[in-house]
């Protein structure tokens, strides 16, 4: 039998929620129990599939309420796990509107005249989905809805140490029986996780890049494809010609919206040296509106570290700065208030890429500030990282254009930051160790979970092969 696991709520520090994993036998009975239930589902068609997860939205909807404690009660704070639930509501809708359109089959002419081409897909059977803890329910169902449209069946496991939304997410799953046989949720840690890899087709992992890359190698011998977001360390440059009110507020959000436990947050900030005093100063001042979710979750704005073991690193983070020379202006400190591990917005100036709040993933809401001299430099020390999810530039559109095509990652925003945390049209791939596989944003998200087949008609099947010569 397969030991329970505990589960600590990260406002409390108490461990209070109990998930028991399933023996690896079970995990394999439930894949091949919903790997035969999505043959069924498959030949539903994509209406009976929009209309099951149609279903399946307004149960929820029912039962939000349910939800939204659960969530909290995984993460810690409100504002987040609202926004959180809206945007998952709202992904059904955008792929149940968008998918008819995607998935059109089509025939068509060749340059060979009596051959037509049927371009046709078909889905991967069973989809695995391994999510992570800091956006519990977003990141559980942004890969499973497409491929739940696109004809698959899909297992997932959430992270170990925010269970507890999947409870009401079953409760309403529960109401819809076509769509109840092949989505399912299994419990447990990287156990679990692993007897998951070994039993699917098609593996989605979002988590850090020392797991992807277990993820990736299992995914290999199984010969099946791996679909990875992972770490991110991502970096804003600031211009002279940069409006810096909209540029320190636009940086304050991307780099502490959900206590900046994301891996499309800013974690490193290049300013050019003409505006470098006045940037940090107006940063500050920013920073220190902000109020801890506590002793409330309406409180603040600012919620708690969710991973107790993250605590640790970001506290290791700012030590090995501070020892290296850097000035902390707000924040820097962990608190412990009411069992809960807390860290207020954090700017550091005086900084270099020695550092590790520099060069490897924070995941906490610190803002490190340093000069640069040239655009060169700029760009430069943006892509000096292993990191290459995304990135953030503030100047005139021409200049951060330019700069833009120039910083390897896969997405960049303009004048804005984390901009694909809420517009997902358009399609993105991870750079360096920040991911592989193909887009989870735009046509491909749904696409990737389809195998294309070409079928070869001879529209004049009374001809002889044309590589026939019958000697006459």
């Amino acid at each position: 039998m397969t030991e329970p696991i505990e589960v600590r709520n990260p406002r409390t520090g108490k461990f209070d929620y109990v998930i028991i994993p399933p023996p690896p036998r079970l995990v394999v009975q439930q894949c091949k129990r919903t790997r035969r239930a999505q043959v069924r589902w498959q030949q539903l068609g994509l209406e009976g599939r929009i209309e099951a997860l149609q279903q399946w939205k307004e149960a929820i909807l029912s039962g939000r309420d349910r939800l939204t404690e659960a969530l909290v009660n995984d993460t810690g704070r409100l504002s987040t796990s609202v926004l959180e639930i809206d945007s998952f509501l709202s992904s059904i809708d955008r792929w149940c509107r968008l998918a008819p359109e995607l998935l059109q089959e089509s025939t068509k002419n060749t340059a060979i005249p009596f051959i037509a081409l049927q371009q046709t897909s078909v889905p991967y059977p069973l989809v695995g989905v391994i999510s992570p803890w800091n956006f519990p329910l977003l990141l559980s169902t942004i890969d499973t809805i497409p491929a739940l449209l696109a004809g698959c069946a899909v297992i997932v496991k959430p992270s170990e140490i925010t269970p507890r939304f999947v409870a009401p997410l079953i409760t309403a799953l529960n109401t819809v029986p076509k769509l109840h046989d092949v989505l399912t949720f299994v419990e447990g840690a990287g156990a679990t996780g692993s007897v998951l890899i070994e039993n699917v087709d098609l593996v989605c992992f979002t988590g850090s890049v020392a797991t992807g890359r277990k993820v990736a190698q299992a995914a290999a011998k199984q010969f099946i494809p791996a679909f990875l977001e992972l770490g991110g360390k991502d970096p804003a440059i600031v211009l002279e010609s940069a409006n810096l009110e909209l540029a320190t507020s636009a940086i304050l959000w991307g780099s502490v919206v959900n206590t900046g436990q994301s891996c499309l947050s800013i974690e490193r900030i290049y300013v050019a040296d003409s505006i470098f005093e006045k940037f940090y100063h107006q940063l500050v001042a920013k920073a220190h509106r902000l109020e801890l979710a506590y002793p409330t979750v309406e409180s603040g704005e600012i919620g708690p570290i969710i991973a107790e073991k993250q605590a640790a690193i970001i506290s290791d983070h700012l030590l090995d700065a501070v020892e290296k020379g850097a000035v902390i202006h707000c924040g820097g400190v962990i608190e412990d208030l009411g069992g809960g591990w807390w860290c207020r917005p954090t700017v550091l100036t005086q900084v270099n890429h020695s550092m590790k709040v520099m060069t490897e993933e924070t995941f906490g809401p610190i803002m490190p500030v340093m000069p640069f001299g040239t655009v060169e430099e700029a760009v430069s020390l943006a892509n000096d990282s292993i990191y290459g999810l995304s990135a953030a530039v503030f100047a005139s559109e021409a200049e951060a254009l330019e700069i833009a095509q120039q910083i390897d990652a896969g997405a960049i925003s303009i004048n804005d930051a984390a901009l694909t945390a809420i517009m997902h049209e358009g399609e993105k791939n991870a750079f360096k160790f920040s991911g592989m596989g193909g887009s989870r944003m735009g046509a491909a998200a749904l696409k990737r979970f389809m195998r294309k087949k070409a079928i070869l008609i001879k529209t004049n099947a009374t001809n002889d092969p044309w590589w026939f010569d019958n000697g006459e």
